[in-house]
């Protein structure tokens, strides 16, 4: 039987990437979006979920089992950017940044788990970064968010393994997507004393803007998919970015964070 699959954030950029892909191979997906009507051409069904809204996601979810009669695939993929000195990102956009790519995965996991429980089968996707190992200068919020989603996908491991739910996690780096304008930047201040920020923040769009297509990462989830026994972590993206994770790791701390500073500029 096709595996049903539900992606959230599955309008536009990866989301919309693995969609399609599934699609071509054959599992039921169901995409979502705040505003499904706004995305007609579709190539996958789209259902209307707001990840900072748990009566939406209850909604969605309810309406994916009717449908099916069981859902075998959670894709966590929706998520925001955030760009800034700490200092000056407002606190509202912080906890913003957090609600939508920390606590609302939380609650959509939290929404498909009896499901799951129920089948004795299952498999959560978190789509998390791999600026989420590593505290980067002026993507502190973000590296957080996805940091955290990381941690707490190891303890759900171990959580659920007794019900046949199955976590894992799958770490991009920069790819093509349309993620920097929907961004939040700080904004760059005349009296800033965070004179080097909008170098930073111009370098980091350019590395967006000249990725690879995000197809990368719709493969490595149609790959774990069919994975009897998925690991824990892994990683998509140009090789000096996953190999800047073993770095962090081998190398002292200091001497690691010499390299960011050298390759931000800072």
């Amino acid at each position: 039987m096709s595996k049903v699959v539900l992606i959230t954030g599955g309008s536009s950029g990866i989301g919309k990437s693995i969609g399609e892909f599934l699609t071509e191979k054959g599992c039921v997906v169901y995409g979502t979006s705040r505003n499904p009507s706004n995305y007609t051409n579709s190539k996958f069904k789209l259902v209307a979920l707001d990840v900072n809204d748990t009566v939406t996601i209850a909604a969605a979810v309810k309406a994916v089992i009717a449908a099916e009669g069981k859902l075998d695939v959670l894709v966590n993929n929706a998520g925001v950017g955030i760009n800034g000195a700490i200092e000056e990102i407002p606190q509202d956009q912080i906890q913003h940044n957090f609600n939508t790519n920390f606590f609302g995965p939380i609650n959509v996991i939290k929404a498909v788990l009896p499901q799951m429980r129920a089948q004795q089968s299952g498999l959560v996707i978190n789509i998390t970064s791999i600026a989420g190992y590593m505290g980067l200068p002026y993507r502190g919020i973000y590296s957080a968010s996805k940091g955290a989603l990381e941690l707490v996908t190891e303890a759900l491991r171990m959580e659920t393994k007794d019900f046949g739910v199955k976590f894992t996690n799958i770490a991009p780096g920069d790819f093509a997507t349309n993620i920097a304008a929907g961004r939040y930047h700080a904004p760059v201040l005349k009296d800033s004393p965070y004179t080097k920020y909008p170098n930073v923040l111009k370098d980091i769009d350019d590395h967006v803007d000249n990725s690879s297509s995000p197809i990368a990462v719709a493969k490595k989830v149609h790959q774990v998919i069919n994975t009897k026994n998925p690991k824990i972590h892994y990683k998509v993206g140009a090789p000096m970015q996953k190999f800047s994770i073993i770095l962090k790791f081998l190398l002292p701390d200091t001497m690691y964070e010499k390299l960011l500073l050298n390759h931000y500029k800072l």
